[in-house]
């Protein structure tokens, strides 16, 4: 914290814990060369890779093993124990002791220096940055520098990000994230342009629709029924402009992107799961969670008994199942309750817009109540991981249900219990809210453009200015010139920065954009465009405030991106059923398919989809009609049953057809690379073989002692 610089560990202390945290250490450099996908397209194509960029002081990478002090000398680098280990392992080791050191009653779970700061003994506790040295050349930059000048800079927005260098200084959870959210910008590309054509090709058909010319043709040939009780009777041919504005989401276009965008997140997700076996084996943690990970210091603390772990023979504090299980299900049954509390919620919005016709503003800032209940009760996960993956579900399902919600009511629900006129269903004495005269998906394509637009534009906005206005960032001149303060110690400087919160709502961020443009994307085929546009100033931003702006994280290692795997490939599930849904019953795809098939054109389709209002509704001799497949006395016609057949005969083959496609794809893309297996197996056989050789060495002394002793 403030009171005083970074603690320095003798030489036997790291040795000792470097064994104890099984931290990995080098034993040979591997010589083969690095490049990612993109990289090898464009080379075999020919084309200059402009997103390419020489950065300075590249990381070697090595074949490594676990550390053991019996066989420091099979170790490359040995012989200099300042340089021996990096940095950040000694971060790690430094923290490990903090963290795990008693400073009361272990029974009340008073360990560790991460209890002291939450309990403000002490103000803080951070790892420094580096400090700024006058630059020579780009190979005497230190790594901040680097990160800096290569990474964190708006001119590097069309540039590779220097994964391995962040890494470095960050530690593997912060430069995994950084890796799929650049992965996954990446893989918006193609979404985006063949969203963007799709929508040209709705520009197109608003024009020669044949339906819409119709309709704005009609004058006064159509008098609709109110939409409301309150409201009065209104002409189909007023809403000619908002009809054809629905055209450029709602036509058979969309069908088509809406199975390239399913296939598209299967495809995703499978080639992420390559990169992420590729670097979490070069960044030496594809072994973390199974072989590595410790329990957490609160776990340890407060477990009543220990147990051998099958895997690694050493004795480990647990905790019994039994007494997990009722911990969990208070937690489990508190976040149940929140989730009702969100969807009680929402039906008051509803009859609220039904009964008022307002807009009533929907308060997103609810996630502090799961945050709190889950520090309260506490569910005793051993590692980190389970307890953050814990966490994260929790808090996502929370945040799923209050952010979908609207946008689901208006794609699956709004105007689908109406009824008809002279026989409205109600909810608690109301009329049931309908659609508005343009029809419930032109709603959704809205409301998804004011999520993808507006509120990442407000995201973005605040992510920039208001850290700023708490805590203003340093200059480039303090990150690149020594003596930036010279009235201030390191800490000092250090401590003025903000606090690195984690990278939850970063991942949040990314993970509820990922839905939007998967889930709702035949509403909204633009989606994956204005996604991309915004990745792109996301990672610039996110390198900003960890260079700039955030106090030094301590480094923490992590195998892969946890559980926002599992609930990607949940919403990439999803969203294959919500576009079979949406393209059936929300869309006009399949009635206007219909239409041409029984009729061979499109002529007299506004009148097909109209129906007229039974005779009891209206007072006078004037006749209305309401959006509808029903005969004069309101019951369905043969037409609506032959449509609800194709309907759901339409939900069933597009979902079993690109549910198998995905299937296929998850068959043919394997998990791990080839060329990572045999760097698996070689480092394996080198970690063996520098314990062999030891082994060998010791039974030859303890030969020659027992000679001499005879």
């Amino acid at each position: 914290g403030p009171r005083g610089p970074e603690p320095l560990a003798p030489w036997n202390v790291l040795c000792y814990y470097a064994e104890e945290i099984s931290l990995r250490v080098p034993l040979q450099v591997v010589t083969t060369p690095i490049s990612n996908w993109s990289e090898k397209i464009l080379e075999k194509l020919h084309i200059p890779n402009i997103m390419a960029q020489d950065v300075p002081n590249l990381p070697p990478d090595y074949y490594t093993c676990q550390f053991h002090t019996n066989k420091l000398e099979r170790f490359l680098g040995h012989e200099n124990k300042d340089t021996f280990f990096k940095t950040t392992q000694r971060h790690q080791i430094l923290y490990e002791i903090l963290a795990r050191t008693p400073y009361g009653s272990l029974k009340r779970g008073e360990v560790g220096i991460g209890r002291l700061v939450s309990e403000h003994v002490l103000t803080a506790a951070f790892p420094l940055h580096e400090m700024p040295k006058t630059p020579e050349d780009p190979k005497s930059l230190n790594m901040r520098q680097i990160l800096h000048h290569y990474w964190a800079r708006w001119a590097c927005w069309r540039k590779y990000q220097p994964l391995d260098h962040i890494r470095e200084y960050f530690g593997e959870k912060i430069a995994l994230y950084f890796a799929w959210l650049g992965f996954y910008t990446g893989w918006l590309l193609p979404a985006a342009v063949v969203g963007f054509i799709i929508f040209l090709f709705g520009i197109w058909l608003m024009v020669t629709d044949v339906a819409a010319e119709e309709l704005c043709s009609s004058g006064n040939a159509f008098v609709m029924c109110p939409l409301c009780n309150i409201c009065s009777y209104w002409n189909l041919s007023s809403i000619c402009y908002t009809y054809k504005a629905g055209l450029l989401f709602d036509n058979g276009g969309t069908v088509f992107f809406s199975i390239f965008m399913s296939l598209w997140a299967v495809t995703f997700l499978e080639y992420w799961k390559r990169t992420s076996s590729i670097l979490s084996h070069r960044w030496d943690c594809s072994e973390f969670e199974e072989i590595e990970e410790r329990p957490r210091p609160e776990f340890t603390a407060l477990a009543p008994m220990t147990v051998r772990n099958p895997v690694t023979g050493a004795e480990e504090p647990y905790f019994p199942e039994t007494q997990r299980l009722s911990r969990t299900i208070t937690g489990n049954m508190v976040i149940i309750l929140m989730i009702a509390i969100v969807l009680i919620f929402l039906i008051a919005i509803i009859l609220y817009r039904t009964i008022l016709s307002i807009i009533i503003y929907r308060s997103q800032n609810r996630a502090f109540s799961p945050l709190i209940l889950h520090f309260l009760l506490l569910e005793m996960h051993r590692t980190q991981t389970k307890y953050e993956n814990a966490f994260i579900l929790k808090v996502f399902i929370f945040q799923f249900v209050n952010f979908y919600s609207s946008p689901v009511y208006i794609a699956f629900f709004k105007g689908r219990f109406v009824g008809y006129p002279g026989n409205y269903n109600t909810l608690l004495g109301i009329r049931n809210e309908d659609c508005g005269a343009s029809g419930c998906l032109i709603e959704l394509a809205q409301e998804l453009l004011v999520i993808m637009v507006g509120k990442q534009v407000i995201s973005n906005i605040q992510e920039f200015v208001l850290p700023r206005k708490l805590k203003p960032a340093p200059s480039q001149e303090l990150i690149d010139e020594p003596d930036g303060q010279p009235d201030l110690s390191p800490w000092e400087a250090n401590y003025q920065l903000l606090v690195c919160e984690g990278l939850f709502d970063e991942y949040l961020e990314m993970v509820l954009q990922f839905g939007f443009i998967t889930i709702f994307v035949a509403a909204c085929p633009l989606a994956p465009f204005f996604a991309l546009i915004n990745n792109w100033v996301e990672v610039r931003l996110d390198a900003q405030k960890f260079v700039c702006e955030y106090r030094r994280p301590v480094v923490e290692r992590a195998q892969d991106i946890g559980i926002w795997l599992t609930i990607l490939k949940f919403i990439s599930y999803l969203a294959v059923i919500s576009n079979a849904f949406l393209i059936s019953f929300t869309s006009d795809f399949l009635p206007r398919l219909y239409y041409r098939y029984t009729t061979g054109s499109m002529r007299g389709y506004i009148n097909f989809t109209l129906s007229v209002a039974p005779a009891n509704f209206t007072q006078s001799y004037m006749t209305c009609r309401y959006r509808g497949l029903r005969d004069d006395k309101g019951q369905p016609t043969q037409d609506y049953y032959h449509l609800l057949a194709i309907r759901l005969s339409f939900v069933i083959i597009f979902e079993h057809v690109v549910l198998l496609i995905g299937r296929i794809i998850d068959w043919m893309v394997p998990d791990i690379p080839e060329e990572v297996e045999i760097k698996i197996k070689r480092e394996h056989y080198m970690a063996k073989e520098a314990l062999a050789e030891n082994q060998v060495r010791q039974n030859i002394m303890i030969n020659s002692n027992t000679s001499l002793l005879f």
